[in-house]
């Protein structure tokens, strides 16, 4: 008698695990997926090409990811959008995630994708500016309260060149200032900045801080320490979905440029070719896997930091950044 009550329930019991089964089958097939956001460090441009690629070919997908690119720059800084909650990962370079964390701001970088800086001093060659005490009583255009002025610094001081002796004006994106010799040099990325001169006829020469031991890691991906402390799974999601899709824009530069061009039409196909193509050194520039991060690296940036006044006390490295989620 108690199992002919019994059966009714059991069979109950079976349907609503075999639809339940089905309910998450069908979200999968149907694509209902998790939806988180990726503040991007600047506007939508070559720059980001691998975030582009794990999204149109459908790697953030394959994880359950339905990821939201969003542009950054000066009003949608990604540190303080991550901190807010506003959105879930954000890019910043690595400096900055150290400087946050020095101010209590609980982020931690996951992967670093460009592991040599592309900041450069650029101006043109026609200024004969070749090297930093170059720049001795000319007119450098700064954007100040940037990693591009931290950088600057970090430079000049290992090159030996007193500041003083440099006329520093405050500037704001405009290539016309070098263009008019407004300024003598400016700060730029050597993925971007140099072509856009290029295609107005003039060529540059570039100044590479890691020629003065000047290591920074840019563009790193981060997130907030309560989501790798709640959500650790979808940590590791985003990484292996993002660090693909890096993977292919480097062995397939021009599918990740046409990815790239459905972001914004203000691009042009040539200029975000140049860009990916010098890109690619920059993130792969050894034999270690795209976002691989060194404790070394983190260290000597932190020590630089300290060293030009940037950050008043050391932070613990060890919860600034991690590698567990690399694949």
């Amino acid at each position: 008698m108690l199992m002919k009550k019994l059966v009714p329930i059991l069979i109950i019991i079976a349907v609503v695990i075999v639809g339940a089964i089905l309910l998450v089958q069908s979200n999968k097939q149907s694509g209902k997926s998790e939806e988180i956001s990726i503040r991007l460090k600047w506007l939508n441009q070559a720059q980001f090409a691998g975030f582009y690629y794990a999204d149109k070919a459908g790697y953030y997908k394959a994880e359950g990811l339905d990821v939201v690119l969003h542009a950054g720059g000066l009003d949608f800084p990604a540190i303080q959008l991550v901190a807010a909650g506003s959105d879930d990962f954000g890019v910043a370079g690595a400096d900055q995630i150290l400087l946050a964390r020095e101010k209590g701001v609980p982020i931690v970088a996951i992967a670093s994708i460009y592991r040599q800086t592309p900041l450069v001093l650029f101006s043109l060659k026609e200024s004969n500016i070749a090297k930093p005490s170059d720049l001795v009583g000319k007119k450098v255009g700064i954007k100040y309260g940037q990693d591009e002025e931290l950088i600057y610094r970090a430079t000049l001081n290992a090159a030996g060149v007193d500041q003083k002796s440099i006329n520093e004006v405050p500037i704001k994106y405009d290539l016309s200032l070098l263009l008019n010799k407004n300024v003598d040099a400016m700060l730029g990325y050597s993925i971007n900045e140099p072509f856009k001169i290029q295609e107005q006829g003039k060529e540059t020469n570039l100044i590479y801080p890691a020629d003065y031991g000047v290591h920074f890691y840019s563009d790193t991906l981060f997130t907030a320490e309560k989501m790798i402390q709640e959500n650790p799974e979808l940590v590791r999601k985003v990484v292996a979905a993002s660090i693909r899709g890096w993977e292919e824009a480097l062995s397939n530069p021009q599918q990740a440029v046409t990815y790239t061009l459905q972001y914004s039409d203000k691009l042009t196909r040539g200029h975000e070719t140049k860009m990916m193509n010098a890109s690619i050194p920059l993130v792969k520039p050894d034999n270690n896997p795209v976002g691989f991060m060194n404790r070394v690296v983190w260290e000597a940036m932190q020590d630089l930091l300290l060293k030009q006044g940037f950050m008043k006390q050391a932070v613990d490295i060890n919860k600034a950044f991690t590698t567990e989620f690399l694949p």
